[in-house]
């Protein structure tokens, strides 16, 4: 288990600002005393202004130093108390205070700062800009050798792992990329153990913005308390990866330490944020490299189907480019998906079921490619070299493992038909063809199950011909005069599928023998032919299987139990 978040008091996190202490260690200010607020002192001051134009500034005054003449300070208890009330929380007093000010008492929460002798604001003021624009110099100059010393290897292609190092050497500690769900792209510098605690706790705060954190909204970086492996305090430089509009993760540079000084995390700021924007360049570029990949290998298994190769070399070539090895067998497994259902996004989100599909087998070892042809979901999945009775036994068990979660997935039944096994790269478009016929089939049967193309093959041989004038004749001789009567049709049928045997048919339909042999003699009288002829029953077999092609009859051909 990772070890917990330690909490640590807010300040201990330094930021990068011009605080009063920093005033308080330059030349100019040698000899300065803290009159109040020596708590106060990592307080951050953004400007310096005189005593008497802080009044007129609209806005608060929160990150705001006064600076005051001890003259001026006699009379302005008022105007301090009004400043206070709006944020004021320093002033600069320049020269000794005297005591029966101190005494008569200055605003609670001030920090005051007295200055030995006359320093004058203009000096003041020059001192307070040489210190933040120094501050922005050294983060420009030292951005712009990171950016420079990244980019380099960005461009010469050097890969994610490459940038990480990169910056685990210039940031002279652990660092780590993780994506937008927090998993690790890459680390380097931590252990085993290190990286599983670490990360455990840098994506519970990244997660929850934890009140140990400190962050720049403007900016996506922020500062965060983490913990190692055994409880040690760790400080994690955080910086978003942007992807468009997108997050794309985190750059993440990890100090062994709960406290670091201004120049530190200074440096590991710029560090990280210079190094998401190439990171993120490195992003797009592999999810670029990955869906070209993807587009690549779905024409390939697109011209698999259609056999749309020139010559045997051409195939060879590409399976190996793509990993196949076109010597294997496969089989060939297509369902229809989204049926009615539209939409801008509707191609992806088919594309997405296909897959989903594709990855429905128990051995996941065996991998499958997917991909959508139409209203199609097509599956091509490898079998094991065995004989073709095997890998039909194989094709039905992953067919119908397909149908159940396509079911399951779409919330309603979906029927799945395959062909035979291909015995090799070359057979797959002749099996895709068969798996084509038997779904259509099934769907005009009504089936929504596994459906093989060798249960469909009388009804196959039938599907070009149910809709011809010759097919409605047929039916309208053998099929319509047996509707009008008490169940002839079914009792028909099961004679039929009994092979024409009066025994078996009355077991199957739990009558007695002489009562099917009357209605065998009406079904006889109706259709003007004995109905115990072998041609007259090959005759009314073939009928009802047009009849049931034609109007798909759900009841009378469905799916195993």
């Amino acid at each position: 288990m990772a070890a917990p978040i330690t909490p640590f008091p807010e300040p201990s996190i330094n930021a990068s600002e011009v605080t009063i202490r920093r005033l308080l260690d330059e030349v100019l200010m040698a000899g300065a005393r803290v009159v109040s607020g020596a708590d106060q002192l990592d307080r951050e001051v953004t400007s310096i202004l005189p005593l008497t134009e802080a009044p007129s500034l609209p806005n608060r005054l929160d990150a705001v130093a006064v600076y005051a003449r001890v003259e001026a300070l006699a009379d302005s208890g008022i105007l301090l108390a009004a400043l206070v009330s709006r944020g004021l929380g320093v002033v600069l007093v320049d020269g000794p205070i005297p005591a029966e000010l101190l005494h008569s008492g200055l605003p609670a929460g001030l920090v005051v700062v007295e200055l030995p002798s006359r320093v004058g604001f203009a000096a003041l003021s020059r001192l307070f800009a040489k210190l933040t624009l120094d501050e922005e110099l050294q983060q420009m100059r030292y951005s712009m050798h990171v950016q420079a010393m990244l980019a380099k290897l960005f461009h010469r292609g050097a890969g994610l792992e490459i940038l990480i190092r990169e910056v685990c050497n210039l940031g002279r500690n652990p660092a780590m990329v993780l994506d937008d769900r927090g998993r690790v792209l890459a680390h380097v510098g931590l252990n085993a153990n290190e990286l599983d605690a670490i990360t455990d706790s840098v994506r519970r705060v990244l997660a929850t913005g934890g009140r140990t954190a400190r962050r720049s909204t403007t900016q996506s970086s922020r500062v965060d308390r983490v913990a190692g492996a055994n409880g040690g305090a760790w400080t994690s430089i955080a910086h978003e990866i942007k992807l468009g509009k997108a997050s794309g993760g985190w750059v993440i540079v990890l100090a062994p330490f709960a406290i670091l000084n201004v120049q530190d995390l200074d440096r590991h700021r710029v560090l990280t944020e210079q190094a998401a924007a190439v990171v993120g360049l490195e992003l797009l570029r592999q999810r670029s490299v990955e869906e070209a990949e993807e587009r690549a290998r779905d024409d390939f298994i697109q011209a698999l189907l259609h056999g749309a190769f020139f010559s045997d070399h051409e195939l060879r070539a590409r399976a190996e480019h793509h990993e196949i090895d076109p010597d294997s067998p496969f089989g060939v497994f297509v369902a229809r998906g989204l049926s009615g259902q539209a939409g801008g996004n509707r191609a992806t989100r088919m594309l997405r079921l296909a897959r989903y599909a594709a990855g429905v087998a128990t051995d996941q070892a065996v991998p499958a490619d997917a991909t959508v042809i139409g209203d199609l979901l097509v599956v091509i999945r490898p079998l094991p070299a065995a004989d073709e009775p095997t890998l039909s036994r194989e094709m039905a068990v992953f067919a119908q493992t397909m149908s159940n979660a396509l079911e399951l997935r779409c919330g309603t039944a979906v029927a799945v038909a395959y062909g035979h096994p291909a015995q090799d790269a070359t057979e797959v478009s002749d099996r895709y063809h068969e798996a084509k016929i038997a779904l259509d089939v099934a769907n005009q049967l009504g089936r929504t199950c596994a459906t093989s193309y060798q249960e469909m093959r009388s009804f196959t041989m039938l599907a070009g011909i149910s809709d011809t004038e010759s097919s409605r004749q047929l039916i309208e001789q053998f099929v319509e005069p047996l509707r009008s009567g008490p169940n002839l049709l079914g009792t028909l049928t099961s004679y039929l599928a009994q092979g024409g045997n009066v025994t078996e048919a009355a077991r199957a339909l739990n009558v007695h023998r002489n009562t099917l042999l009357t209605k065998l003699d009406r079904i006889s009288r109706a259709i003007g032919l004995d109905i115990r002829e072998p041609e007259n029953q090959f005759t009314a077999c073939l009928a009802i299987r047009l009849d049931t092609l034609a109007t798909g009859n759900r009841q009378r051909v469905g799916c195993p139990a």
